[in-house]
This record gives structure tokens, sequence and C-alpha cells, in this order.
């Protein structure tokens, strides 16, 4: 009896510890929605893949700025500091593509001038935000912090412009 107890524990850990160890590998950004993972996973090049984060960004800039335009009556700062974290990891996210593509030597041309772009466009957006506000005080780190981010994505463009592989030369004939 206690050794079909034992193999039944045993039995039970061994499987417990399986769904632990497979559990992370199928966990998803927090700040992507299903459909927004699959599409980045769908997406056949890294210049699609950043112009999706991109994307996304700048859809949780325009819901951040109606959020603080018009105040939800509850977890109107945990709305607005997920929205900013949620912006930060998809202008992460697309920083890091550029960087892994410069490695790889891909042609990701597109991706880093669309990132150098819209990093200006969004910090525009976000230095918009008002900081003097009477609920500022609740989001004013993650709106520092995404605005460091930003302009650190857009220094990293910049020099991937440098940095990246030369376009292919044709030979006349």
């Amino acid at each position: 009896m206690k050794m079909c107890l034992c193999i039944l524990v045993l039995f039970i850990a061994v499987f417990s510890g399986v769904a632990a160890v497979r559990a992370p590998a199928q966990t998803q950004k927090d700040y992507l929605s299903g459909v927004e993972a699959d599409k980045i996973r769908e997406a056949e090049t890294p210049n699609e893949r950043i112009f999706l984060f991109l994307t996304f960004a700048d859809d949780r800039l325009k819901k951040l700025q109606y959020e603080l335009e018009h105040p939800s009556q509850t977890n109107h700062a945990e709305m607005i500091n997920s929205l900013l974290n949620a912006y930060v990891g998809c202008v992460d996210d697309a920083a890091d593509l550029i960087q892994l593509g410069i490695e790889k030597q891909q042609n990701i041309r597109k991706g880093i001038d669309l990132m150098a772009s819209r990093t200006k466009e969004f910090l525009g957006i976000l230095q918009k935000i008002p900081t003097d506000a009477a609920d500022a005080e609740l989001y004013k780190e993650n709106l520092d912090d995404a605005m460091e981010g930003t302009r650190d994505a857009s220094k990293e463009a910049e020099a991937a412009k440098k940095n990246v592989a030369p376009p292919p030369v044709r030979r006349k004939k």
C-alpha cells in the first residue's frame, strides 16, 4: 500500500514538474493580445515584425491619449501605467529586432527608417502628456521611462543606419 502511494506521489510530482517546465515556453508577452502575438509570429521578415511592433506601440499611445482625455471612473492610474508599459515593451521589442537584424546582417533598412521616424513622432506625443495634472504623480515615473526608452530607441535607430549592411550593388551589363 505504501509503495502504491509513493509511486502515485512520484507520478504526480513528475507530471507537475513537466507542466511547470512547459508553461514558460507557451507564455506570450503580457502586453500583446493573442491576435497581435499571432500577427508577430506570422510575419515573415524582420521589417514586417518591426512595423507591427511600432503599429502596436502607436495603438497604445492612442489609447493612452484617449484615457487621459476621458478618464475612466475606476482603475484610471492602472490603465495609464499599463498602457505606458505596453508601449515601452513594443518599442523595446522593435529595437531588439533591429539589433538582431544587424547582427545577422539582414536587410532591415525599412525597419530602421521606420523606427527612426516613428520614435520622433512618439516622443512628441509623450512630451505633450501633462506632468503637472492632479493625477500625474500616479504615472510620472512610467512616463519618464517611456520617454527614455523612446529616446534610446531613436538613438539606436540612428546608429543602426550607419551599421546596417550596405545594399546590394547591381552590376551594369
